[in-house]
């Protein structure tokens, strides 16, 4: 017997005031939070670009350089949980326009690095103040839009880190060039500052653009917000009787510390490969890294943005997204090792090839993860169990350089494979446990089932 409550909007049913809804509610909020986000990846990300000058002009250490890039997922972690509760309080427009206005006041103190301690105590500032966008996001787009479109809200949100990643580089590299040549400041100094008051900029700008609820948007007539808050009421309803209730039964549930394990694994493969992909390049090209390799790099992330967005788009069945996401972990387990094995045997073009499919495949598959939480999670028990997910499974950005340095150390080779390798084992190990969410499938995915069925 379905778990569904009677008189539910089907997809084929779904009435011309609820697509509306949908897409004015896409139109109006989505590019805001896909700035947002990139200018998060940008603040976060572009102290690459400054760590041989920061070691000249201010002697920062390579050790403090090392402790300081990754210690912003330290304070990242901490303060996920606490962020996405006090947005549960104070609404999403005001909390995430607070989130991004903090953060570029942080990013903006680091034109004014001065020793070890300052660049350290900064970068985990960054990560306090970061904290909470991403989940906060998650749980902004899982009350706006129904179970049906959300994996393709999610895959638009994604669209940002392909996007920073090509265009962060230019613009970082050449905010340092003009500061060189065209003021009294140190070129890093000047994309410091300069990029964080993009994030300032941005989250001033969330309070115009963002609306808590359907309710608030005054671009719905009447009968959209009708038709949109009754099917949200309805999923609610569902999630309700399905999930945990209240904070700490949230943060205790199994389901969560599952999908926790899996969004660890997820980020092993994303950071490990990310993270060195400029210098992976470089070694296939047998060149430095510079403007050439620069070009090729951002190959992976522009295949693998209009990869995220199609899958993403695609993936509206319960079938699609349990069979797609195995399948995509699959691949960036198989393309990781790939590229391990073209590094270690000389052949840059399969390297190159094997690269850009694997960014392809992770970026597909994490919108197509998030369903999963956001099916059985709601309310407060929602916020707290998305930062929870999302704070300790960023941790494998903490982990994944320290583990791929640890594994090439001991077992060395000139291409660093067995390092790589090492990333993709944890791919295959999510590609497990995703296919077999089969046997505990939330309800709101059985009433997803059955709008997709055949005859509805």
């Amino acid at each position: 017997m379905s778990n569904v409550p009677s008189g539910t909007t089907t997809q084929a049913g779904e009435s011309p005031a609820l697509k509306s809804a949908i897409s004015k509610a896409a139109r109006h909020l989505m590019p805001m939070l896909v700035i947002l986000y990139f200018v998060a990846f940008l603040d976060r990300t572009n102290v690459g670009f400054a760590e041989d000058a920061l070691a000249v002009d201010r002697g920062i250490s390579a050790g403090a350089f090392a402790l300081g890039a990754g210690i912003f997922f330290i304070g990242y972690a901490i303060f996920e949980i606490p962020s996405n509760l006090l947005l549960k309080r104070f609404g999403a427009r005001f909390w995430l326009a607070r989130i991004a206005v903090t953060w570029g006041i942080v990013a903006t103190a680091f034109a004014w690095t001065t020793n070890d301690t300052m660049f350290i105590v900064l970068r985990f500032l960054l990560g306090v103040t970061e904290a909470g966008l991403f989940p906060g996001v998650i749980l902004f787009l899982s009350e706006w839009f129904p179970n049906k479109h959300r994996v393709k809200m999610f895959a638009i949100f994604y669209l940002a880190q392909p996007f920073s990643q090509m265009l962060g580089a230019p613009l970082s590299g050449g905010l340092i060039s003009f500061g060189d040549q065209f003021t009294p400041w140190h070129g890093w100094q000047v994309m410091f500052f300069v990029e964080g008051v993009m994030a300032i900029v941005a989250g001033i700008l969330a309070l115009k653009f963002l609306i808590n609820s359907p309710q608030d948007a005054k671009w719905l007539n009447d009968d959209e917000k009708r038709a949109l808050t009754d099917v949200m009421a309805k999923e609610d309803s569902v999630r309700e009787s399905d999930g945990p209730t209240g904070i700490w039964r949230a943060m205790g549930n199994w389901k969560v510390w599952y999908f926790t394990i899996i969004y660890f694994c997820l980020q092993i493969a994303v950071y490990g490969t990310t993270f060195y992909l400029p210098q992976q390049v470089a070694n296939l090209l047998g060149q430095n890294v510079g403007w050439q390799v620069g070009l090729v790099a951002a190959i992976p992330w522009l295949v693998g943005l209009f990869a995220c967005y199609f899958f993403g788009r695609a993936a509206n069945t319960v079938r699609r997204r349990r069979h797609w996401g195995t399948m995509f972990y699959v691949f960036t387990g198989v393309f990781i090792l790939g590229s391990a094995w073209a590094g270690a045997t000389g052949q840059p073009f399969l390297g190159i090839l094997f690269i850009t499919l694997a960014v392809a495949s992770f970026l597909s598959v994490g919108p197509i993860t998030w369903s999963y939480p956001t099916a059985f999670l709601t309310g407060t028990a929602a916020a707290a169990g998305i930062g929870l997910i999302n704070s300790l499974g960023n941790l494998g950005g903490f982990v994944a350089p320290i583990m791929r340095t640890a594994v090439n150390e001991a077992v060395p080779t000139d291409a660093g494979t067995w390092g790589v390798v090492s990333l993709g084992v944890f791919a295959f190990l999510a590609a497990i446990m995703l296919f077999s969410t089969k046997f505990f499938t939330a309800k709101a995915d059985s009433l997803l089932e059955e709008e997709t069925a055949p005859g509805h």
